[in-house]
């Protein structure tokens, strides 16, 4: 196969080559489109021969959000270019850990603790990150960064992103969601409603696959679903007794984006277990599994692996962003790419770094900055605290397989004056799961002998768990801003950033204590006990904020199509697009923007407007 580089064309038996096909857009030839030459690249180590015109799109970042831009964009039609940091993995292949047993690792998935102090000192603090996984995440000094407060920012390094290493929940934003900020007066207004999104999030959840059970509930609005996941025993029994205690409290099965039955080509799961190691058989959704197939049949995406985005490049004249530019990762050599659209999806504060460095005469404090609010109003979800108990009897009763689901207790605290909690305001909502304990409790227990070993045959006791997620607040003191004083690798300053907890998040903490031990009482729970592990911003991996959108360009950095305000060819849909968090799991809503801010901006580009 021909890859491109330096002028001269070399054979590869690792590359692929995309031939370019043009598609249809709303009934439209997007006759605006020119045609671009074929784009080889090399699965290790891209290089994309000069063309003579630009791309018509460029997507940085190709996690949960830019694998859907791109599939979109391309299905439309538009030649596009996938900028991804990290190196290029294999469907199938690259996941080389997902069948191994514990035996298999020389230290049985654990990591040397001096391999993890000097690689991954922040990310070996994630709860899906051991010896099978490591090579997903980024190394910590590879994309350092300055901690005011301690801030844990997990990043995966590879193509596809955190989508490899997400739980995969998977919930719609609620019509609540998007009036919060007007209701309670933090923050600014949503320049959209649930209504805008629900054909695009039913868009989305018919190529996804979203498994779940339709409740009726109208703070968590119910999906387009595939059959629902079982609930075990003693979670059927524990949910008949907390609603019969709290009617106004639900207990239901998650809803995931894995496939409960064959779904547009892909196989239904079959409960393996070690999700994070990636799926060969593409049963959980992932940018690398599903999307960029599909993109890549197009014929109209160039991926480049291996690509440092330093900035945003951008034209006064025009008032247009032209291009980004690239430095590579292995090389450092720096590359300049033009297109005529450009969508950064980079992670809320990859985003904002990039948008920060790419300053200009008419932007000195970072492209379409002029508001001022650039970086701020970070949020997270509380996580890493609840409640245990262990639930007695059931001996008899047990489970099949390794289900990659939880259960999943709807926000119903401050839905209306009915519910109001005292001390804060929005909300909070739980996971969890009962289960009984495996042969691993044996660390634990005292003994030695076949005895001992036979008795670890058997499962243990069962226990039930709840851990709540919670909304935190947009506040503007809640930042990341740039350090030219430090520099990354690659010459590019370092992110400082600054997130404290304020009051309201103190105590709604408290009431997800309280309230997540209540609930094991009513199920029958012994022997609670409550948890709140050190738990910094970021360990809740739902970073949202810092280029917010809004109705006024001097208070947002985008509007009501995810669209920079000051510059109309530059749109941001990751996390960093969030104008406020609500407490469900954002990957669905950010797919959902994603998908309608590609076709806004395709239609735009056609027509002219931009």
């Amino acid at each position: 196969m021909e890859v491109e580089g330096g002028g001269e064309a070399r054979k590869s038996t690792m590359g692929f080559l995309f031939h370019a096909r043009a598609l249809s857009y709303g009934g439209l030839t997007p006759t605006a489109l020119h045609a671009m030459p074929d784009t080889p690249f090399h699965a290790k180590n891209v290089r994309i021969a000069q063309v003579a015109e630009p791309f018509d799109a460029i997507v940085v970042g190709s996690g949960m959000s830019g694998g859907i831009v791109v599939k979109e964009l391309t299905e439309l039609g538009l030649k596009v270019l996938l900028l991804e940091r990290g190196r290029h993995v294999e469907h199938g292949a690259g996941y080389i850990t997902e069948h191994k047993a514990p035996w298999e690792f020389p230290y049985r998935g654990d990591v040397p603790p001096a391999v993890e102090q000097r690689d991954y000192p922040i990310q070996s603090l994630h709860y899906s990150f051991s010896d099978a996984t490591k090579h997903f995440y980024i190394k910590d000094n590879e994309r350092p960064y300055i901690q005011e407060e301690p801030y844990r920012w997990i990043a995966a390094n590879v193509v596809g992103g955190r989508s490899l290493l997400w739980a995969r929940q998977s919930y719609r934003l609620s019509a609540l969601d998007f009036q919060e900020n007007v209701r309670d007066g933090y923050g600014v207004d949503w320049p959209i409603r649930y209504e805008d999104l629900v054909p695009w999030y039913e868009h989305v959840e018919r190529f996804v696959g979203i498994t779940g059970s339709a409740e009726g509930l109208p703070q968590l609005p119910d999906s387009l679903f595939l059959p629902p996941m079982e609930m075990n025993a003693v979670e059927k029994a524990s949910k008949a007794r907390i609603e019969a205690a709290f009617p106004e409290r639900k207990l239901i099965i998650g809803r995931a984006a894995v496939l409960t039955q064959a779904h547009n080509g892909r196989a239904a799961c079959h409960y393996c277990g070690p999700c994070e190691r990636g799926c060969s058989t593409a049963s959980y959704y992932s940018t690398l599994g599903v999307a960029l197939p599909v993109a890549m049949a197009t014929g109209n995406l160039t991926l480049r692996p291996h690509s440092v985005v330093h900035s945003v490049m951008y034209d006064a004249a025009t008032n247009r962003a032209t291009g980004v530019r690239v430095i590579d990762a292995e090389t450092k050599a720096m590359t300049e790419f033009a297109g005529r659209l450009v969508f950064l999806c980079a992670s809320t504060m990859g985003t904002a770094q990039i948008m920060l460095n790419s300053t200009s005469p008419a932007f000195p404090n970072g492209i379409a900055n002029s508001s001022g609010v650039l970086g701020h109003y970070l949020m997270d979800h509380h996580a890493h605290l609840g409640a245990s108990g262990a639930i007695e009897g059931y001996m008899d009763r047990y489970y099949y397989g390794n289900r990659p689901n939880a259960l999943f207790v709807p926000r119903f605290v401050n839905l209306d004056e009915t519910t109001r909690r005292p001390g804060y305001v929005r909300g909070f909502g739980f996971q969890g799961s009962a289960s009984r304990s495996s042969w691993g409790r044996g660390r634990s227990m005292p003994g030695f002998g076949a005895d001992f070993k036979r008795a670890l045959r058997d499962p243990g006791p069962w226990s039930l768990g709840l851990g709540g997620f919670g909304e935190t607040l947009p506040i503007y003191e809640n930042h990341c801003r740039l350090d030219s004083d430090a520099v990354d690798a690659w010459g590019i300053p370092q992110l400082r950033i600054r997130w404290t907890r304020g009051d309201n998040e103190r105590a709604m903490r408290q009431d997800i204590l309280d309230t997540a031990a209540e609930m094991l009482e009513a199920a029958g729970a012994k022997n609670i006990r409550t948890y709140e592990n050190e738990s910094p911003p970021g360990f809740g991996n739902h970073e949202m904020g810092s280029a917010r959108m809004g109705r006024d360009p001097k208070t947002s950095v985008l509007n009501a199509h995810n669209q920079t305000h000051d510059v109309p060819n530059l749109f941001v849909t990751d996390g960093a697009c969030m104008t406020s968090a609500a407490c469900q799991n954002p990957s669905l809503t950010y797919m959902a923007l994603s998908a309608r801010a590609a076709h806004y901006a395709a239609q735009e580009m056609i027509s002219g407007r931009i």
